[in-house]
């Protein structure tokens, strides 16, 4: 790799990763006040609260696991330390796509109204369900990412190879037994939940319930603005889960040469995806969306605060040299 395009990595990694703790830390801290006032968390902010955490976790060892192959790339590809980080990079990864698919069906239960007699036991009791959802959904990911730290392999190279592919055989890759059902059970069936939630939060939106719940003025309900609200986030959360997804399947396979036009897309995707989900779930939850702006407010008026001293120390040496004249 060139090194303006290591340099150019490590710096969007190193922004991106600031955004990505800033605005989760945000999701969690909200929340976890909340709840040490004593206000009881929802279904939904328990599953933000663990998502939360589950991005920080994830934009650490991404930052920790891109850092290390671009600078110190023959401890990377050691054995041990490739494998160990490949473990902990799937982790957070397949938990965040799984504590998605909880948020979503959390969103497609509260939202459709359904007649099925096992569906509506669910929708009732959606809040202890929570919990165990979410502990399961930590079980698949361990179950699914640790088995990488024995599914590394090296090629064994031949004296007829060229050198470009006797250095590329010296590289530890993971089989081809471990990446497919991995993928599938990580990816590609949390991909469908989240599709498949979508599709009925979409259709409920669509149907004529939406119009019975307008009043009088002609204005939209409480209910039905959060029903829309929640339909938002799931479409963006959803196309964002498609975008990091295929990203992450041109990278693994190796479809674009290093360094060329395709990687860095890729690769951008993958490091936008935690700031990003943050941004959509904050925007899509009022509260949060509240907490951020009385952030942003702050910090304007501690610069403008700091402004004006800065004019008002200078006018006043200004007098000061004045006078002294």
């Amino acid at each position: 790799m060139t090194p303006v395009f290591v340099l150019a990595s490590m710096a969007i990694l190193g922004v991106t990763t600031i955004l990505g703790i800033f605005t989760n830390c945000v999701i969690v801290s909200v929340n976890i006040i909340e709840k040490a006032k004593g206000k009881s968390l929802s279904s939904s902010d328990l599953i933000l609260v663990t998502l939360g955490l589950s991005n920080i976790t994830f934009q650490f060892v991404m930052t920790a696991n891109d850092f290390l192959s671009l600078l110190w790339s023959e401890l990377y590809f050691s054995d041990g330390v490739y494998a160990t980080l490949n473990a902990m990079l799937f982790l957070p990864i397949y938990s965040s796509f799984w504590f998605t698919v909880c948020l979503c069906v959390n969103y497609c239960l509260q939202i459709v109204m359904f007649t099925n007699p096992i569906l509506v036991r669910f929708k009732l009791g959606i809040p202890n369900l929570v919990p165990i959802f979410l502990v399961v959904a930590i079980i698949i990911s361990v179950i699914v990412s640790v088995p990488a730290i024995w599914s590394t392999y090296r090629d064994i190279p031949t004296g007829s190879k060229p050198i470009n592919q006797s250095l590329e055989s010296d590289i530890p890759k993971l089989s081809i037994t471990y990446l497919i059902p991995s993928n599938i059970i990580g990816c590609s069936i949390p991909l469908v939940l989240v599709g498949i939630s979508n599709g009925l939060i979409l259709k409920s939106l669509l149907s004529g319930s939406k119009a019975l719940e307008k009043s009088a003025s002609n204005g939209f309900s409480p209910r039905t603005e959060a029903r829309e609200r929640a339909a938002k986030t799931v479409g963006w959360l959803l196309v964002l889960y498609m975008s990091f997804y295929i990203s992450e399947i041109l990278m693994f396979v190796d479809f674009f040469p290093p360094s060329s036009p395709g990687f860095c897309v890729c690769l951008m995707v993958i490091y936008l995806y935690s700031p990003t989900q943050s941004v959509i779930l904050i925007l899509g939850s009022p509260k949060l969306k509240k907490a951020m702006q009385n952030l942003l407010q702050l910090s304007q008026c501690r610069d403008s605060k700091q402004t004006d001293a800065a004019k008002i120390l200078f006018i006043e040496l200004n007098i000061h040299k004045d006078l002294d004249h």
